[in-house]
């Protein structure tokens, strides 16, 4: 149960996070801002990290796939694709369009047991969970 409050916190958090993060493209520029949001999420990182765990940084060297790596580089262009969509489209339609994106995308790595996940059989029923997905996107978007 507390993943799916995690989960909600997340979502809350991505869709406000938006919401600042062009807020303040507007007043200096999308890359300085997110250099500033990789930064502050930087320090913040750090500081968790030194009054928290502790752990060594060496395994880091060990991660195999090395692509598994590229995680904080695919964060900029996250910030950057979100900016650009909230600046565009309004947070609401942003998030629709993000929101189907990511579970589309993360249906497919499942089926496909792309990544290191366990693969997963097709069923009808998320098919039809995505198709209502985007008649809800469909109807929000021409009411």
């Amino acid at each position: 149960m507390i993943g799916f409050w995690i989960a909600i916190l997340s979502g809350a958090l991505m869709s406000v996070q938006g919401v600042f993060n062009t807020q303040v493209t507007k007043q200096s520029g999308i890359w300085v801002a997110n250099v500033f949001v990789q930064l502050t999420a930087l320090l913040v990182c750090l500081a968790f990290w030194l009054f928290g765990d502790r752990s060594s940084f060496r395994p880091l060297f060990e991660v195999q796939p090395k692509y598994m790596l590229l995680g904080g580089a695919i964060g900029a262009f996250i910030t950057y694709t979100v900016i650009k969509s909230m600046e565009q489209l309004g947070p609401a339609r942003s998030v629709m369009f993000i929101v189907t994106s990511q579970l589309l995308v993360a249906y497919l790595i499942e089926l496909l047991g792309l990544f290191g996940t366990q693969r997963q059989p097709f069923e009808i029923k998320k098919l039809l969970g995505m198709g209502v997905m985007i008649a809800g996107i469909v109807i929000f978007k021409w009411t």
